[in-house]
């Protein structure tokens, strides 16, 4: 059905049918479900499938024959959009059984909802409403029946509500709808009370009244007037009659039956507003028609009447579609068929809907007497039917009626009042006057129903103002409008069929199924299902689908002679098919063969071009991948080499700027080492030119003969080394002083040369790991010349290595002068500035050689030398100046270790000279 709808875009619709109980609220809801599957992805189909329990618990309730009967009817129609997804739905309802509200059999219940309510409300909710038990309801507990085997009333109670919050139901408006099933159930515990002798009542006061009231938001004074009075107009003067016990009671069901009537319509109402949200008109539709099955039970009444009608309508759809439009097609395009009886229902339908003496005629006329009864309308239509075979009058008020399921006996009481279903004005008024605005939306309703035209004549004097059309004619134009829709959809039919009368699951009744199947006409279509030709197609269509499948090319033949090739070629024997007029007609299975041909053939010619696309789209692929390989390559090189000249010019800013700065410190150092240089120099100076001075001797004897010249000269002479004594001695005082400050700067240099000793140790360490990494950045450039090796020419001139100069100083070795003074001090600093001075060039002389030599084996500069025998000369350079420079270095730690000792006997010769000095001045 679906790929039809998908390829032929006609409308398909599902009729389910069969006896109350047989299970079609179940089908139709495992046929949303499938659609749902097929069709979702939008969103709109979980709130399509949610509509369901909300539909089941205002319009299903318990009978003597099914737990969850429909007591109403309602047709799904769900549109697709273009492709193929759900895009919204729309919810058409037929005559809801008011009178149950009001009204049960014993061992039946209400509907749902009102179970449901009393047992799952939350304790908030309960005491807003003043709710109470189910069995202090007089409306719920006149069937003695309060509860469902299996059933959790409370559970339903709450997915109900779920379901209601996902089509978009506000919870203001759910409490709303609670308050008007509370309301509706407090009217049924409204009582009245006789004021006089005329049996005139009013409303007791009493917490039912005022309960109601409060919950449809009136005054409980205009509640009780309009439940106990009514206003009549007689030609311009307003009449108020008081209502006896039965015409009020008769008032309160008709309100109470009104306002859940409203309520369902509006719930319907919602919920299509819901479901047509995103709906868009593509044409495309699926309906499901799920509709109250055919009913038969001890007493039969009005709702029974008018839904066996119904069945007999969809019964007379199916045999003209089955039966009567199959075998005229075969007629008709001239083929061989021996036409299949059946049982027609169409006398059944004259019963019914003949004018003017058919039975919903002669029922309506009745309705619009003042003083007809239901034993006048008995009597009626025995008076005037009784001739037709399909009826048969009854004793008293009842009559019976050969429907095509069997006879069904009906009881007229209270057919032409439930026919009326009157409700006053006042109650009308009533409801719009409410502060709720439910009951303002039901009025509203009721109102515009009033003005469609009047069937005949009012029922009586300010009487059916609310009602001009009765419900027997409404549900007629219903039906006739839902047989409308039907028979622009290609129907596809379901019937299902009730195994046994006692709700019992594995027990099959024999003989109630066959009699299903019979007056279903089940069997008739068995029949012609097995002797017919079910699968048709047009002769075009036909060459059109499966002309590719010939052998030979039939493009300039005409589509009837394409199709008998097609035939001959696939061998199907001729009692198999038929060739009509416009169409081929084949009987079972035999179109599967072609499809299943056309489906691997198809499947085939898919896989054949999906293997070209896929080799050329990765042909295409691949060539997109070379270029964008290629693209990468430029870009990223050109990127790398615009990072190596940035990083290449920053390494020689660095180098410069080490230079820079290496070159101060070097100056620096060199500064301060020859200014102490000069300072010792001065010390050992003025010590050796001090030392010199202390030779000169003087004479201790004299002649005796020339005593007194001598004692003269003596006197003079003693006056004058007096006088060069205490010179001296203040001279000494000096030297003395000097010689503290020259210690105490001895100090200080032996503090500088322990200083110097750390920074020659530094000095090693730093030149130990210049020495490492210089030896890594050789191998590591020795590996990069091996690898190109190969690739190279090895013909580069050898003579080139003499053009560059290295300036290899193997050195001399250290003769450190003993001369007087500071001077061997002053040549050992000197040696080491040499030594320090020697390491920062010659490592930046190695570091450059190398890194000529990997510029010259990558290519970024032309030379003519060989790059690896350049580089191993460098390494043998390398390897013999780093032990001569060791050498070197041992040589000047002992150099200096000597000058330390030198120093220690200066002191010694210091401590000497002065004590002499000592001596001299005391001999004196």
């Amino acid at each position: 059905m679906v790929l039809c709808f998908l390829a032929d875009e006609v409308n398909q619709s599902i009729i389910i049918s069969g006896e109350s109980g047989a299970g079609k609220t179940e089908t139709a809801k495992i046929a949303m479900q499938y659609l749902a599957v097929l069709g979702g992805g939008s969103g709109i189909e979980y709130e399509i499938l949610k509509t369901n329990p909300i539909l089941e618990a205002f319009g299903n309730a318990k009978t003597l024959r099914n737990d969850n009967s429909s007591r109403f009817g309602k047709l799904i129609e769900i549109h697709f959009s273009e492709t193929g997804k759900i895009s919204g739905a729309k919810i058409q309802t037929f005559l809801l059984e008011k009178s149950r509200v009001v009204q049960c059999a014993e061992g039946e219940r209400s509907y749902h909802i009102f179970y449901q309510l009393c047992a799952g409300a939350p304790r908030a909710l309960r005491e807003k409403l003043n709710l109470k038990d189910v069995d202090e309801y007089k409306y719920l507990k006149q069937s003695n029946c309060y509860s469902i085997t299996g059933v959790n009333d409370a559970e339903h109670f709450h997915i109900v509500k779920e379901a209601l919050d996902i089509v978009h139901v506000s919870k203001e408006d759910q409490e709303s709808v609670f308050a008007m099933l509370a309301a509706v159930l407090w009217l049924g515990n409204v009582s009245f009370t006789i004021i006089d002798n005329e049996n005139h009542v009013e409303a007791v006061q009493d917490e039912s009244l005022i309960n109601v009231a409060k919950l449809i938001g009136c005054d409980a004074a205009d509640l009780n007037l309009a439940l106990s009075t009514r206003k009549m107009r007689v030609g311009s003067d307003n009449i108020v009659q008081k209502l006896t016990l039965s015409q009020a009671v008769e008032t309160r069901d008709a309100l109470a039956k009104s306002i859940y009537a409203g309520l369902f319509e509006w719930l319907v109402e919602q919920i299509n507003k819901s479901l047509a949200v995103g709906k868009r008109l593509t044409g495309r539709s699926i309906s499901i028609l799920d509709i109250y099955g055919f009913e038969s039970f001890d007493r039969n009444s009005f709702e029974q009447f008018c839904i066996n009608y119904a069945n007999e309508r969809l019964q007379q759809h199916f045999n003209r579609h089955l039966f009567k439009l199959e075998q005229e097609e075969y007629i008709q395009d001239g083929i061989d068929w021996a036409k299949v009886d059946f049982d027609d229902n169409q006398d059944c339908l004259h019963l019914f809907e003949k004018k003017p003496l058919g039975l919903l005629s002669l029922l309506n006329e009745e309705s619009t007497f003042p003083n007809g009864t239901d034993y006048t309308f008995a009597n009626k239509l025995k008076q005037h039917l009784n001739s037709n075979p399909c009826f048969k009058g009854e004793r008293e008020k009842a009559f019976t009626v050969s429907h095509f399921a069997g006879e069904v006996t009906y009881d007229t009481t209270g057919f032409l009042e439930k026919n009326r279903d009157l409700l006053h004005l006042d109650s009308i008024q009533l409801l719009s006057s409410c502060s709720c605005h439910l009951p303002k939306a039901f009025a509203s309703n009721m109102l515009n129903q009033s003005e469609k035209p009047v069937v005949g004549p009012l029922h009586k004097a300010g009487g059916a103002d609310s009602q001009k059309l009765s419900v027997a004619t409404k549900f007629k134009g219903q039906l006739f409008q839902l047989m409308q829709r039907l028979e622009s959809t290609t129907p596809h039919f379901i019937r299902c069929i009730k195994p046994n009368n006692f709700q019992s699951p594995g027990s099959y009744e024999q003989g109630l199924v066959l009699q299903q199947l019979r007056c279903c006409g089940v069997l008739e279509v068995v029949r012609i299902s097995r002797s017919g030709y079910p699968t048709r197609m047009p002769h075009q269509k036909f060459a059109k689908r499966y002309g590719f499948l010939l052998l030979e090319n039939a493009a300039s033949q005409d589509s009837l002679s394409v199709s008998v090739a097609i035939l001959h070629q696939f061998n199907i024997l001729p009692e198999m098919y038929q060739v009509g007029y416009t169409k081929l007609f084949f009987r079972t299975g035999q179109i599967g063969i072609l499809e299943d041909t056309r489906n691997r053939t198809l499947h085939g010619i898919l896989r054949v071009q999906s293997c070209f696309r896929g080799h050329q789209a990765c042909r295409h692929f691949k060539e997109l991948q070379r270029g964008i390989a290629t693209i990468q390559s430029f870009v990223r090189g050109d990127k790398t080499r615009k990072e190596y000249a940035v990083l290449l010019q920053r390494h020689r800013a660095a180098v410069i700027i080490q230079k820079q700065i290496k070159g101060m410190n070097a100056k620096k150092t060199f500064k301060n080492i020859r200014d102490a240089s000069i300072v010792i120099q001065s010390a050992i100076r003025g010590w050796s030119v001090r030392r010199c001075s202390g030779d000169i001797g003087f004479k201790s004897g004299v002649p005796k003969a020339d005593e007194p010249d001598e004692v003269l000269v003596k006197s003079s002479f003693l006056a004058e080394l007096q006088r060069r004594v205490l010179k001296a001695e203040a001279a000494l005082r000096e030297k003395e002083e000097e010689n503290d400050i020259l210690h105490q700067r001895l100090l200080q240099y032996e503090n500088r040369w322990s200083e110097y000793e750390l920074k020659m140790k530094s000095m090693e360490e730093v030149w130990q790991k210049q020495m490492r990494s210089l030896q890594s950045s050789l191998s590591i450039a020795k590996k990069s010349l091996a690898v190109d090796e190969s690739e190279r020419s090895s013909d580069a001139s050898i003579n080139t290595s003499d053009d560059r100069e290295y300036c290899w100083d193997t050195g001399n070795n250290l003769k450190v002068p003993e001369s007087n003074g500071l001077r061997p001090m002053s040549a050992g600093l000197s040696v080491i500035s040499r030594l320090a001075e020697e390491f920062e060039q010659r490592s930046q002389v190695f570091g450059d050689d190398a890194k000529f030599l990997v510029e010259v084996k990558s290519g970024q500069v032309d030379a003519s030398l060989n790059p690896d025998r350049e580089l191993r000369r460098l390494k043998q350079m390398f390897e013999t100046w780093k032990k001569d420079y060791a050498t070197r270095l041992r040589e000047t730690k002992v150099v200096l270790n000597k000058l330390g000792n030198e120093d220690g006997a200066l002191d010694k010769v210091k401590k000497k000279f002065w004590g002499r000095r000592n001596s001299t001045r005391f001999g004196f």
